[in-house]
């Protein structure tokens, strides 16, 4: 199974998905699904969910599928364009990241996001590295905002990151963006071993791929019958905290406040009787799809795990023991 999980974040990661512009990674994982032998659904908003099974105490198991990115703000009088920010990003931690524009009518155009005054040779003082201060060079002969806009360039135009996602032979995982396909990956992976393995559910268990966490509003609907949901998310590494890359995290708390007691509790105790590696931590400055269910008014109990994922919002990085932590906590807690 760590291979398979390994195989779809990989898929993921390739798939540019920021924030509203994610229809192509819905579709990938609707074709996994249904490969499978399951019958995924589509929301209008582009959630796929899909039913694995079981029956009684309905528990949704949800991940996002969009990334952090940007779109074009406005095209500059010579060309480079201005980004704007979707989602949480840190430009200081894109200087020299290779990127991709994505053009309503399909169109791609490589280019490279850099501060305004990257040479160090030239510059007499260094500028912030903020959204105000950094642009997107085009990888085409182009010197003004006309030449841009002849190439089809326009205002709205999305940009993604490159991933750059490395799995090295030490079992650690590198990429932008494993939060959250990391987690997206297991749940493809727990799907699997559900259908192939003929596991006992004990319960109803449906899957939420959401596209719109990183803006707030992923699982803000979910189906009525809801009686719990866990978000699989990434979790938190970093001072304070006791998660590493080699655990499943399970979070007590983040910015909305407490997670509920009853079902992390149960978490808790579940890989405790796993023998998991695992740490209970709390998250100062996070939100999750199962907080957006919560804020849209749902009568739910909620849940966070996930696999430690060292400098979030950042070139990522995790370990297949972390990986394999969260998928076997998953399994447990969901079968007889």
């Amino acid at each position: 199974m760590k291979h398979y999980i390994l195989e779809q974040l990989t898929a993921l990661t390739s798939i540019p998905s920021p924030t509203g512009y994610t229809h192509r990674v819905s579709d990938y994982v609707s074709r996994q699904l249904t490969a499978m032998g399951y019958e995924p659904k589509l929301s209008n908003k582009g959630t796929v969910s899909v039913l694995l099974g079981g029956k009684g105490n309905p528990l949704i198991l949800s991940a996002h599928l969009d990334t952090l990115g940007a779109m074009v703000r406005t095209i500059k009088d010579n060309g480079r364009l201005r980004p704007t920010t979707i989602g949480g990003h840190q430009w200081d931690t894109c200087d020299g990241e290779n990127c991709t524009v994505h053009t309503r009518d399909g169109r791609t155009f490589t280019g490279v996001v850099l501060n305004t005054e990257p040479s160090e040779h030239v510059a007499d003082e260094k500028e912030k590295k903020n959204e105000a201060n950094m642009e997107i060079l085009l990888d085409e002969n182009i010197h003004s905002k006309e030449d841009a806009k002849k190439l089809g360039i326009q205002n709205g135009d999305f940009i993604a990151l490159d991933p750059r996602t490395v799995i090295t032979k030490s079992g650690y995982i590198k990429s932008r963006f494993l939060d959250d396909k990391l987690s997206a990956a297991i749940l493809l992976g727990f799907a699997k071993a559900v259908k192939e393995d003929s596991l006992t559910l004990n319960r109803k268990v449906t899957l939420m791929f959401t596209v719109y966490e990183e803006v707030g509003h992923g699982a803000s609907a979910i189906p009525s019958d809801t009686s719990e949901i866990i978000s699989v998310d990434m979790g938190c590494v970093g001072g304070g905290l006791e998660c590493t890359e080699h655990m499943v995290s399970i979070c007590s708390k983040d910015s909305g406040g407490p997670y509920d007691y009853g079902l992390t509790t149960r978490l808790i105790n579940t890989a405790k009787e796993q023998k998991l590696d695992f740490a209970v931590d709390i998250y100062p400055h996070y939100s999750s799809d199962a907080s957006a269910a919560l804020r849209s008014g749902h009568d739910i109990r909620h849940g966070l795990i996930g696999p430690g994922v060292y400098a979030s919002h950042n070139y990522e990085r995790a370990h297949t023991e972390g990986m394999m932590n969260t998928y076997k906590l998953l399994k447990a807690f969901t079968t007889a």
